[in-house]
């Protein structure tokens, strides 16, 4: 008889022999990583996400949900948000372009090691300024955990703030049936910007790429249920530890005509310590509709995938600074060649 941990480990050397190996050469990819069994570990961490998902977190929402719906139209696109990014864009992203990104940029910056994920291809790692970590990772993965979390809600508030970047960031907010399935309805753009800055913090404090896409499933899991319809608070000591959805519901209401600034509160993805000090906390309010005002914005909830990411991609390019030259320079040449001509 197999223990749980000897199935698990077969069937990710099944998956990276049989699946993932073959896939890479079929695709012509192999020479871009050397870490098939990791993202068949990738792999099977995002199979177990999306059970619990579907076998633990929907449940709920329809044994105790927050919201009651007639329907769930508005809701079913998010379900393939969340099937593309596990199974398609994370592993993609973290194997066959944080890695060999990783190995460019250490090489660029004079670090030395290879691509496999020694710590010296990093700038700084957290064992060199704190070497008693070196041999306890449990506690090393933590420190990582709440340095990503502390990035994430940064990120976040600049999501918010920058009209162009909300314009794209808008996409996850026009969700007016905040579900289980929500967390990952992102534009692709977006989460682009995001990968980037967490991906320069990796390389910063020597994020390995296995460890890098742990740390992203397990921080997604507390978000996925954050998201969730469904009536549950941790109370009130543990929903100042880790955000519940409850908490996380209140960032997604629609603005109050009467409190018009009341819905820029509760950032935090999974630690409500970053709100608590940067005083963008929010407890004790009554839940609020989810959604945006915005009739353009909202128009998003009756497109399809695709359309969704053009209408986010137009929101973009409509909200981007635009270059106009000033009365004294080119403005003043102008005018001086129309008076030449004249």
């Amino acid at each position: 008889m197999f223990a749980p941990w000897t199935l698990w480990h077969n069937a990710i050397t099944d998956i990276a022999l049989h699946v993932v190996a073959p896939a890479l050469s079929w695709l012509h990819l192999t020479g871009m990583t050397d870490s098939p069994r990791e993202i068949a570990t990738a792999l099977m961490i995002s199979a177990m996400e999306v059970l619990i998902i579907a076998l633990l977190f929907r449940p709920l929402e329809s044994l105790i949900p927050a919201e009651q719906w007639t329907h769930r139209r508005y809701a079913r696109i998010d379900r393939f948000y969340t099937l593309l990014k596990y199974f398609g864009v994370l592993p993609i992203f973290t194997y066959l372009m944080l890695q060999p990104f990783t190995y460019e940029v250490g090489q660029w910056f004079g670090s030395t090691g290879s691509s496999s994920g020694d710590s010296q291809d990093s700038l700084i790692t957290l064992q060199q300024l704190i070497p008693w970590l070196h041999g306890h990772s449990v506690i090393q993965f933590l420190i990582y955990f709440a340095l990503f979390d502390l990035v994430y809600y940064l990120i976040h508030r600049l999501q918010h703030a920058v009209p162009w970047w909300w314009a794209l960031h808008s996409l996850h907010h026009s969700q007016r049936q905040l579900n289980c399935w929500s967390n990952d309805r992102d534009h692709y753009l977006d989460d682009l910007f995001e990968v980037l800055i967490i991906s320069l913090v990796s390389l910063l404090i020597g994020v390995q790429p296995v460890d890098y896409a742990l740390l992203i499933l397990t921080g997604d899991l507390v978000q996925i249920f954050s998201h969730a319809n469904v009536r549950i608070r941790f109370g009130k000591v543990l929903d100042k530890v880790l955000v519940d959805p409850r908490y996380h519901r209140l960032h997604h209401m629609r603005v109050d005509p009467e409190r018009p600034h009341l819905h820029d509160c509760n950032f935090a993805l999974v630690f409500p310590i970053w709100d608590i000090l940067f005083r963008t906390a929010l407890y004790n309010e009554p839940l609020h509709p989810c959604g945006v005002d915005a009739a353009e914005i909202d128009a998003d909830n009756d497109k399809g995938f695709l359309g969704q990411q053009g209408a986010g991609l137009a929101r973009f390019w409509r909200a981007l600074p635009r270059m106009r030259p000033r009365q004294g320079g080119a403005q003043v040449v102008a005018d001086n060649q129309a008076g030449d001509r004249a």
